[in-house]
């Protein structure tokens, strides 16, 4: 049989998807066939990876997603697995990265009018009124297949949105007798007429515009977030800023942005309470793919600054509240407007002098804030600190290595001491629900698994991430990776809110806020039991070299997850 669920897979494989990252049910008989099927008569589909959570299943697609810029397939059970996505869907919407979910639906029929009527008694419980709701507001793009006879040209449709930009995950559902449903005639589709919208380029005269602006100023800068989820804006961008002269700050980055070993680099800010000092000196801040650029209560540019926004969502459509006071905006591709950027620069470039001014400005602040991490990094005898563990995990990364970073509270100092130079190298889940990195973990080896990939993580988001599920899938999927838990002992990230909110108050004398995780979990002893990782607890300074370089080893040569558990200092 020639099924509606025959044609879904196929539009699957046309679009481009290799993994399926599924949570079945009662609703997918008719996949479950198709599938089977498949292998049978040894037609190719996509790789079926099971995932016992359906958060740590789409994280997988999300990780894939972020490592090879192609969307991927989630399938989940009815309204029931479509909650259970959590927070993932939150990531993917705010991460902006492309994926496709797919969820069954109950039954419509239930007197055997048709194959696939119901036949269990949860399919009246789970009939609900308005299931894609439940993640609407979320995604570019949902529908219903009610007919096998167009469901090729739903999923391409869906796909299509999901690759354009700004892009993100989209949803379909279909009942159990409509993916059941009998094709007499297969539609034959050409995926070459649903290809994602041609990115933006900026219109010729703001070109001289931005250009302009920048000349004129003193102390240009760049404010950036996310340019680097296109490993191709990376190089357009050091160009740019060597040939002009301007430094480049990161403000609550998601990927690698820019070379840290750069004189130009001038480092990241996350929710650090100061001004930051090369946006205050800023007198034109270029403002590039940037959903918080700054913080205005706290750190912000001088109020005469001229600032411009080039970004792929520059009204930010789904934040009710946002403007940065920007004079120019535009909507565009980052590595497509550099690239026009850098070809007028070709005929024009600015005198030498002002260029040479304006880098060994930069390049002072550079390097000064070089060596105050250096020295952060030496650590204290007694107790481990985030800074001198990261170094540690750093001296034994390579060209080939992606990092996951999910540290919260410790978000920047992995940023700042990992010091990652390579575009695609390190990535956040770009939105704020807690517990992507292990399932990011898995969908970023199976995008590269010639890679070593760490997966950086607090003690908080490790718990949020599942990780029963994520190492049962690691071990029989064959995607070992290496997973760092920063154990400060509970949710750090509460007590800096409430003191930051209320530094003198009840909260800041009180010794118990309800946040901590005493007794401890043995972190790496779940990994062990769920997926025979490596697992060691770290408690002094002198044994964290030697356990680093045991768990890479794990990683690397003996193809075995490993997970070390830091106990970092409580104070």
């Amino acid at each position: 049989m020639y099924t509606a669920s025959t044609a879904f897979l196929d539009a699957l494989s046309e679009a481009g998807v290799t993994h399926i990252f599924a949570n079945f049910g009662s609703d997918h008989p008719g996949l479950i066939e198709a599938i089977a099927e498949a292998r049978a008569k040894g037609r190719t589909i996509p790789r079926v990876i099971t995932c016992p959570y359906e958060m740590a299943g789409m994280s997988a697609a999300h990780g894939f997603a972020q490592v090879s810029g192609q969307a991927q397939a989630v399938i989940v059970h009815v309204e029931c697995g479509t909650q259970a996505l959590a927070g993932a869907v939150h990531n993917a919407a705010k991460g902006r990265v492309p994926m496709l979910i797919f969820a069954g639906a109950s039954p419509f029929t239930q007197e055997g009018e048709m194959r696939g009527g119901r036949n269990e008694f949860i399919q009246w419980i789970q009939d609900v009124h308005d299931q894609r709701g439940i993640v609407r507001g979320y995604m570019k793009y949902d529908n219903e297949v009610r007919t096998g006879r167009n469901v090729k040209q739903l999923v391409h449709r869906a796909m299509q949105f999901a690759g354009s930009e700004p892009r993100g995950p989209v949803y379909l559902m279909g009942a159990r007798e409509v993916m059941e449903e009998e094709i007499a005639d297969p539609v034959t589709i050409d995926p070459g007429q649903w290809g994602a919208l041609a990115p933006a380029a900026l219109p010729e005269a703001s070109v001289r515009t931005i250009l302009d602006a920048l000349a004129k100023a003193e102390r240009p800068l760049v404010v950036t977030s996310y340019v680097g989820r296109n490993p191709a804006a990376v190089p357009e961008l050091v160009r740019f800023c060597e040939r002009l002269g301007i430094g480049v700050l990161e403000s609550v980055p998601t990927a690698m942005n820019f070379p840290h070993d750069h004189p130009l680099y001038r480092g990241n800010q996350w929710n650090e309470p100061r001004q930051n000092q090369a946006l205050a000196d800023a007198d034109c801040v270029l403002v590039i793919d940037s959903d918080v650029p700054w913080i205005p209560t706290i750190n912000r540019p001088a109020a005469d600054a001229m600032i411009i926004h080039m970004d792929v969502d520059p009204l930010k459509e789904a934040m009710p509240l946002w403007y940065i006071g920007a004079r120019h905006a535009f909507r565009t591709d980052a590595a497509t407007a550099l690239g026009q950027l850098n070809a007028a620069l070709d005929a024009a470039a600015p005198p030498d002098d002002v260029v040479d001014a304006r880098s060994r400005h930069h390049g002072a602040a550079s390097a000064a804030r070089r060596e105050g991490l250096a020295a952060l990094e030496a650590g204290a005898t007694d107790a481990i600190t985030p800074e001198f563990a990261t170094a540690c995990v750093r001296r034994h990364v390579d060209a080939d290595t992606i990092v996951l970073n999910e540290g919260i509270t410790n978000y920047p100092v992995i940023f700042n001491h990992m010091q990652m130079c390579e575009p695609g190298s390190i990535f956040t889940s770009g939105g704020g629900s807690l517990g992507w990195n292990g399932g990011a973990a898995i969908g970023a080896k199976l995008a590269a698994p010639d890679k070593t990939v760490v997966a950086m993580t607090g003690d908080g988001s490790y718990m949020f991430s599942v990780p029963s599920s994520v190492h049962w899938m690691a071990a029989r999927y064959g995607t070992p990776f290496l997973q760092i838990v920063y154990n400060n002992g509970g949710w750090k990230a509460p007590r800096f809110s409430a003191l930051g909110v209320h530094p003198d108050g009840y909260a800041s004398r009180a010794d118990d806020l309800d946040i901590s995780f005493d007794p401890v979990p043995r972190y790496a002893d779940i990994a062990a039991a769920a997926g025979g990782a490596f697992g060691r607890r770290v408690e002094r300074p002198e044994e964290l070299e030697a356990a680093v370089a045991e768990a890479f080893d794990m990683v690397r040569n003996k193809g075995r997850s490993a997970v070390l558990d830091i106990w970092l200092s409580r104070s």
